[in-house]
């Protein structure tokens, strides 16, 4: 049940990023040159982390465990976008 709910949470939490990227890559420029690229590389870096965590056992020994760990990774890097996108909006 609690994989559930965290799952669900980081579908939410992951939406309003997405709803926010858009906002400020259509300024274009230098801005949204740099909204773009660390996006593209963060998603990458994350995966290969992950990859290398559960082949190393750092995720736990269960796939609940597992997915558990995966989950809060993922939710942590996405609840620092949704924190940093709205700042970045307001700046002129």
């Amino acid at each position: 049940m609690r994989l559930g709910l965290d799952a669900r949470s980081l579908g939410i939490e992951a939406s309003s990023a997405i709803g926010l990227r858009p906002l400020r890559i259509a300024g274009g420029g230098a801005v949204a040159r740099h909204e773009i690229e660390p996006m593209v590389n963060e998603k990458v870096d994350a995966a290969l982390q992950l990859q290398a965590r559960a082949l190393t056992g750092g995720l736990g020994g269960t796939p609940q465990s597992a997915t558990g760990r995966t989950l809060a990774d993922y939710r942590r890097k996405v609840r620092s976008n949704r924190r940093r996108l709205p700042k970045s909006l307001a700046q002129p």
